[in-house]
């Protein structure tokens, strides 16, 4: 078996908590069991870091972690600027929120490149790599510059815009090059990965292949829609056990018999929380029966605190919150609680098991693993409703949620309004139907379904099949399997045929 290393922004070393963000918890599970090197930024920021050419690394269990610091401007100039600024709002297709500057761009190839050349040595013949997210869109490049021939693959955890507004920032075809250096891209949904291609062929000048895939120059590259998972047998019973301690226990006498509502989130632009709080203002507005039987709790842990439109986000977000426990509340009654800070994956679960409704309205979100954890965390007899944003790539497998545009406070108030109105063996309904949607996936399955096409690519070599005459349109096609046999649910875009109107 040839060694998997991994390279992601931050690595995430084990240490016993369970705070894990989305990317380690989707990793964890493949590494633990297959092994191999993770590489990447180790969250620390210093002067000396410029004259650092060795990684540090910490071995645990079978997987070797190899990380490096970065220095002030480039935690400022690559992280905070260009990855969170710049990528971040362009890659969710909001605009408005994008900032450029051509010494942020530059931070953010120079850190890909120093990437490259701290990783390069470190590797092994036979070595399979595995590149993720938009932090290091220019690796896989930087990294065939250095003559590293081993089989490649990119995973994005974002959505992935259309060609017009990706064409929005400048060196995007530079970009979209830099990508086609790895061998296998993934995206989240078919969505994600029709936009790609559509911008490899617009922008790149890349050809859509018959057969399947992409061609820039003589290289084929394959694409590929990987919807990242859970474990939900695991996360049921961590729900299961947690709603029974004393943390859960508590904010269940909190509520004095009245239903709860939750969020979970980052405090971050793109996951709707304005909008969010307007829906539940919208519903106190216009549904005062429930006053004094139903309580929001909305966690929203502050991330990237040095970015100006997280700092204001969170003032919005204080803002609004007083403005709506001001006008609702009564001396025992505070009807929205809001949290700035976190909590362990533990304490989570067992709030969202005691939720009547889990409120997920992303503006755009590559999956939201918060919504499969919500349906993993209920109890078969007497389930809550999730209500979720259209526009998750989660909404694609868990299509009997209650589905919502995440802009309209009308229809988050309405939303709402009906899920604590529904009667249970609705609400079984629904959520038969969404666990049905996960149960038999897993987080270590997608992992094992990527790094095995991923090595079947390396196996077959590189080829340059002709570019197809009409591949303008495209379908999808499953390929792979599972590592226990089942049918992998990955589909590789491949050209459709021509229909017979087509001429």
């Amino acid at each position: 078996m040839s060694r998997l290393v991994v390279i992601s922004n931050r690595v995430s070393i084990p240490t016993g908590s369970s705070k894990a963000g989305g990317l380690a918890v989707a990793l964890n599970a493949l590494m633990e069991r297959q092994g191999g090197l993770w590489f990447g930024w180790s969250g620390n920021a210093g002067a000396e870091a410029a004259s650092v050419t060795q990684p540090h690394l910490v071995q645990h269990d079978n997987v070797e972690y190899a990380t490096i610091d970065l220095t002030p401007d480039e935690l400022e100039l690559y992280y905070n600027r260009f990855s969170n600024a710049t990528l971040w709002p362009l890659l969710h297709s909001l605009p408005e929120q994008m900032h450029f500057d051509r010494r942020s761009l530059q931070a953010y190839r120079a850190v890909n490149e120093r990437f490259a050349d701290m990783l390069v040595p470190m590797l092994r013949p036979g070595d399979t790599i595995w590149i993720h997210d938009y932090h290091l869109l220019a690796l896989a490049a930087a990294m065939r510059s250095r003559n590293v021939t081993a089989p490649i693959g990119f995973f994005l955890h974002t959505p992935f815009p259309s060609p017009d507004m990706l064409g929005s920032i400048p060196e995007a075809a530079l970009f979209i090059r830099d990508l086609l250096a790895a061998d296998l891209l993934g995206f989240q949904t078919s969505n994600d990965a029709e936009n790609f291609a559509a911008s490899a062929q617009r922008i790149a000048g890349a050809a859509r292949m018959a057969g399947g895939g992409l061609q820039l120059g003589n290289r084929q590259i394959r694409v590929g829609v990987f919807p990242v998972e859970i474990e939900p047998g695991e996360f049921a019973q961590m729900a299961e056990q947690a709603f029974a301690s004393p943390e859960t226990q508590r904010l269940h006498r909190s509520l004095d018999g009245q239903c709860l509502i939750l969020g979970v989130d980052r405090m971050d632009p793109t996951k709707g929380l304005r909008h969010r709080l307007s829906g539940f203002r919208r519903l106190l507005e216009t549904r005062p029966q429930w006053h004094r039987h139903a309580t929001f709790l909305q966690i929203a842990a502050e991330s990237r605190q040095d970015v100006g439109a997280y700092q204001d986000l969170r003032e919005d977000l204080e803002r609004e919150a007083g403005a709506i426990n001001s006008t609702y509340s009564d001396p025992d009654w505070t009807p929205l609680r809001l949290m700035a800070r976190g909590g362990t994956r533990e304490a989570i679960s067992g709030y969202m098991r005691e939720a009547r409704i889990c409120l997920v309205t992303p503006l755009r979100d590559g999956m939201n693993l918060v919504a499969k954890e919500y349906i993993a965390a209920q109890d078969p007899e007497n389930p809550g409703v999730l209500v979720l944003s259209k526009f998750a790539g989660a909404a694609r497998q868990l299509g009997a949620a209650i589905l919502v545009n995440p802009v309209d406070p009308d229809e988050i108030a309405d939303a709402l309004d009906s899920a604590l109105r529904m009667s249970r063996p609705e609400r079984q309904d629904r959520w038969n139907a969404c666990w049905e949607a996960i149960r038999d996936t897993s987080a270590l399955a997608w992992g094992r379904s990527f790094v095995s096409v991923l090595g079947r690519i390396g196996e077959e070599g590189q080829t340059a099949p002709r570019p197809d005459r009409d591949a303008s349109a495209y379908t999808p096609r499953r390929i792979g399997q599972h590592a226990d046999g089942r049918a992998a649910d990955i589909r590789l875009v491949s050209p459709a045929p021509p229909s017979r109107s087509a001429g």
